[in-house]
C-alpha cells in the first residue's frame, strides 16, 4: 500500500489536470468544471498526503514508501522514488498550498480558467515528483518540468510585464539547471549510476567534489535564489497572478534550498566545508540587501517579493552552518516561510483586487473598511518579522543557534533580518492599512467567506508551527542527526544518505 500511496499522491494531480484541460461544454462550463475538478482533486491529494504523514515512522531516518522500477537499467538509471522526513514535509507543504492557491484564484482567474487549473495541477505533480525522486536523472526531469507550468502562469495570466518576467524566470532557471545536468553526467561517468542513495556514499575525491558542488550551487542558487542570482525574482513574483506568486515563493523557491541540502550539504561534505564561508557571506548579503530594497518599494507585491528574498538568505545561512541546529532551522524556516509568504500574497491580492491598485501610496485606511483582513494581515506580518509564537521565530532561532557555532558576526548580521524586517514590514502595514481613507478605499468591503476559508488555515498552521514545532521537527531531525553524527556505513544501510564529516559543537 505504501508505494502505491506515494504514486497516487504524485500522479493524481496530473490526471486531474488532463480532465480539467479537456472538460466538455461551452467555455464558461469548461472553466467552472475545471475549477471544481482542480479544487476537489487537490483536496483529495491533501488528504492522501496527511494519510502518508500518519503512516510515516519518524523514528526511522531511512526511505519509506519506496518504489523502484527498471527504466534504463543498462545505464544504471531507474525509476526510484521514496520519502524520508525531509521529503515528507515538503510534500505536505505542496499539498497544503495547492488547494488554497486554487481557491484564491477562483474569482480572479476569469480568462482561460481550465488552462490555469491544468497548469497549477501539473506544477503540483512536478513538485511531488521532485521531492520524492531518488534517482538523479528522475530528479532532473521533474525539476525541469516545474519550469513549464511556472513560466506559463506568469506569461499568460500575469501583469503588464508578464512576458519579460516569464522569459527571465525561464532563462535563469533553465540556464542554471544546465550546470546540474553537467554535474549529473560527470557523476554517472564516475560511478555508472544515477541512483541518489548510491551517489550519497560514492566517495568522490575532494577536487571533484568542489567542481560538482560549484555546479549545483549555480543550478540551485538561481532557484533559491542566492545573491547575485536573484535578478528574475522581483519581476516574476510581482507580475505573476497571485496563486502563481504563492506557489513560486511558497514552494518552488524551496526546491533550490532542497537541492542544495540534498546535493550539496549531504552529498559533498568535504567541499561544503571549503565553500561554507563564501555561501554564508552571500546569505548575509542577501538578508541585508533585500531588506533595504524592500523598504524602498512602492508596490505591495514587490515588498513581499524582496522580503522573500531576504528570508531565503537566512535559509542559506542555516544550511551552510553545517550544524544540526542550523540545518533543522533552515528546513523549518522553509516550511514556515512557505506558509507565511503565500498568506501575505493572498492578503495583498484581496486589497489590490478591490482597490484596483498595488501602489502603497494610493491606499490608506484599509483597516477601517476591512477589519478582518487587517487582523489576519497583522498576524502574517508579525510572523514574517519573526514574532515569538509563530513558526518563523522557531526557524530563525534555530538558524541563529547554528550560526553562533560558526561565527558570532554571522549570527549577529543574520539576526538583523528580524530588526530590518520589522522596519519595512510594519512601515508597509502602517502606510497601507492605517491613516486617512484615500480614493476608492471607502468603497472596499471586507473579506468574503471564501477568502477567509483560504486565509484561516494558513493562520492556524502559522500559530501551530510556533506553539508546537515538534510536530514537524520530529520528522526531519532524525535524518539530520544521523547525517551529522552517524558513520557512513550506518547511514548508507539505514537511509542511503551521506555523512557530513563535520563535528557539531
Amino acid at each position: 500500500m505504501q508505494p502505491i500511496l506515494l504514486s497516487l499522491i504524485t500522479y493524481l494531480p496530473l490526471v486531474a489536470a488532463l480532465v480539467a484541460f479537456f472538460a466538455p461544454g461551452r467555455p464558461e462550463q469548461q472553466d467552472s468544471t475545471a475549477r471544481w475538478v482542480g479544487l476537489w482533486s487537490s483536496l483529495i491529494t491533501l488528504g492522501l498526503s496527511v494519510l502518508m504523514w500518519l503512516e510515516f515512522d519518524p523514528t526511522q531516518p531511512g526511505l519509506q514508501f519506496e518504489t523502484r522500477l527498471r527504466w534504463m537499467g543498462d545505464y544504471g538509471i531507474s525509476y526510484h522514488t521514496g520519502v524520508d522526513g525531509i521529503s515528507l514535509v515538503f510534500i505536505l507543504l505542496t499539498a497544503f498550498l495547492t488547494p488554497l492557491a486554487l481557491g484564491a484564484g477562483w474569482r480572479s482567474m476569469q480568462t482561460q480558467g481550465r488552462q490555469f487549473v491544468a497548469a497549477m495541477l501539473a506544477l503540483e505533480t512536478a513538485l511531488f515528483g521532485l521531492f520524492s525522486a531518488q534517482d538523479m536523472l528522475l530528479f532532473y526531469v521533474f525539476y525541469e518540468a516545474t519550469l513549464i507550468p511556472g513560466s506559463l502562469m506568469i506569461g499568460v495570466w500575469g501583469g503588464p510585464k508578464r512576458v519579460w518576467a516569464s522569459l527571465q524566470f525561464f532563462l535563469f532557471t533553465f540556464g542554471g539547471s544546465l550546470f546540474m545536468l553537467v554535474g549529473l553526467i560527470i557523476m554517472w561517468l564516475q560511478t555508472g549510476t544515477t541512483d541518489i542513495p548510491a551517489l550519497m556514499h560514492a566517495g568522490f575525491s575532494q577536487p571533484l567534489q568542489g567542481w560538482l558542488l560549484l555546479a549545483f550551487l549555480l543550478a540551485f542558487g538561481v532557484k533559491l535564489p542566492l545573491f547575485p542570482l536573484h535578478a528574475w525574482l522581483p519581476d516574476a513574483y510581482s507580475e505573476a497572478p497571485t496563486p502563481a506568486s504563492a506557489m513560486l515563493s511558497g514552494v518552488l523557491s524551496k526546491t533550490g534550498a532542497y537541492g542544495l541540502l540534498r546535493f550539496g550539504v549531504l552529498m559533498f561534505p568535504d567541499a561544503v566545508r571549503l565553500f561554507a564561508p563564501y555561501v554564508l557571506a552571500l546569505g548575509v548579503v542577501a538578508i541585508i540587501y533585500a531588506a533595504f530594497v524592500a523598504f524602498a518599494q512602492t508596490d505591495m507585491k514587490r515588498v513581499i517579493a524582496y522580503s522573500s528574498f531576504s528570508h531565503m538568505g537566512m535559509i542559506a545561512v542555516g544550511l551552510f552552518t553545517l550544524t544540526a541546529e542550523g540545518i533543522d532551522g533552515a528546513i523549518f524556516q522553509m516550511l514556515s516561510h512557505g506558509v507565511v509568504i503565500a498568506a501575505l500574497f493572498f492578503c495583498v491580492a484581496a486589497v489590490a483586487w478591490r482597490a484596483e491598485t498595488q501602489q502603497i501610496d494610493a491606499l490608506g485606511g484599509v483597516a477601517r473598511q476591512m477589519p478582518v483582513l487587517a487582523l489576519l494581515a497583522m498576524l502574517f506580518t508579525m510572523a514574517n518579522v519573526g514574532l515569538p509564537g509563530t513558526g518563523s521565530f522557531v526557524g530563525e532561532l534555530l538558524v541563529l543557534m547554528g550560526a553562533v557555532h560558526v561565527s558570532f558576526w554571522v549570527a549577529l548580521l543574520a539576526g538583523s533580518t528580524m530588526i530590518m524586517g520589522a522596519v519595512y514590514m510594519l512601515s508597509f502595514y502602517r502606510r497601507a492599512l492605517f491613516g486617512g481613507v484615500k480614493g476608492t478605499v471607502s468603497l472596499l468591503r471586507d473579506l468574503t467567506a471564501a477568502e477567509i476559508a483560504v486565509l484561516a488555515p494558513l493562520a492556524i498552521v502559522t500559530l501551530w508551527m510556533g506553539v508546537h514545532p515538534g510536530s514537524f521537527t520530529r520528522l526531519f531531525d532524525p535524518v539530520i542527526m544521523q547525517a551529522i553524527h552517524g558513520s557512513a556505513a550506518n547511514v548508507a544501510s539505514a537511509s542511503g544518505h551521506a555523512v557530513l564529516h563535520v563535528a557539531a559543537r
